[in-house]
């Protein structure tokens, strides 16, 4: 199943899509207002979101799956955190941008990925809402990632992440990684939470980026997580070890596409990045 949240007047409401029909699960469970009380439900019931789901859509009314166009913010995360140089195209493009570029090629081959903070509930957006690049950057791409949704530890699901960055920052010093990722609007996800279920095998998927401005298609790629040189099992294990993890994180996997050397964001650019199984991903950019 998918799983989307809905605005409805003051609150929210769950939605399970699962291909044929859309069913209000709020309708049936108010305090079931978004796929964390869902999750954290299943916890309790020791059963699988999926289930638990099948089973309230059993008496829940369905909704016109169109209404799936307006989803929020699928998940409000406590923290999202990303990992980096996980796709030989990542490397080549921060060896590319930096000073130090053997650092990535360390990383790339150690057995210790790279795995750092990337932001706050206040600093993430949702579908059709603006992502940001810095005024005080020169060079900003997206990078469109597979994002892992944990609940107490535990992978319950998938979304589609955009992890906006500076470039021209990060390049400079590798120090200034945090300054290059996070910020207001860095971080987006969405349109939806596909449970693990009905996603299968995270490292088969098709992702593909398309950027636009004034109408015209500035850059289009497409690549698969197959690609990835790490499991999505052994990021999460890296994330939690030795770490109080929230009970409610996304983890980012990694960046795939990368627009060609020189192309740099500009406000009311469109961002449009689609992941197979789970769904597309919105976003115009705006200058913070």
């Amino acid at each position: 199943m998918r799983y989307h949240r809905l605005p409805d007047g003051d609150g929210y409401r769950l939605i399970a899509d699962d291909g044929d029909a859309a069913y209000d699960l709020t309708a049936v469970k108010p305090r079931l207002n978004g796929f964390t009380e869902l999750a954290a439900a299943a916890n309790v019931a020791d059963t699988r979101v999926d289930k638990l789901a099948e089973t309230l859509a059993e008496t829940a009314p369905t909704v016109d799956r169109e209404a799936l166009a307006d989803s929020a913010l699928p998940i409000v995360p406590d923290e999202v955190w990303a990992a980096g140089v996980t796709y030989e195209i990542s490397e080549e493009a921060r060896e590319a941008e930096s000073g130090m570029p053997e650092m990535y090629v360390q990383v790339y081959e150690a057995e210790r990925p790279e795995i750092f903070f990337k932001a706050t509930p206040s600093r993430t957006v949702g579908p059709d809402e603006s992502v940001g690049i810095r005024a005080d950057s020169a060079w900003d791409v997206p990078e469109p990632e597979l994002g892992i949704v944990l609940y107490d530890g535990e992978i319950v699901g998938y979304t589609v992440g955009n992890d906006m960055s500076s470039r021209s920052i990060e390049g400079e010093n590798p120090l200034y990684l945090p300054q290059a990722k996070v910020y207001d609007k860095c971080c987006s996800l969405g349109p939806c939470i596909a449970s693990a279920e009905s996603v299968g095998d995270p490292h088969e998927l098709t992702m593909t980026m398309e950027i636009s401005r004034d109408g015209e298609t500035l850059y289009e790629g497409e690549t698969s997580t197959g690609e990835m040189d790490r499991s999505c099992e052994e990021l999460v294990e890296y994330w939690c070890d030795h770490n109080s993890v929230p009970q409610n994180g996304v983890l980012l996997t990694g960046t795939s596409l990368v627009p060609d050397e020189g192309f740099t964001l500009r406000p009311d650019d469109e961002v449009r990045i689609e992941i197979d199984r789970i769904g597309e991903l919105v976003n115009t950019v705006v200058e913070v």
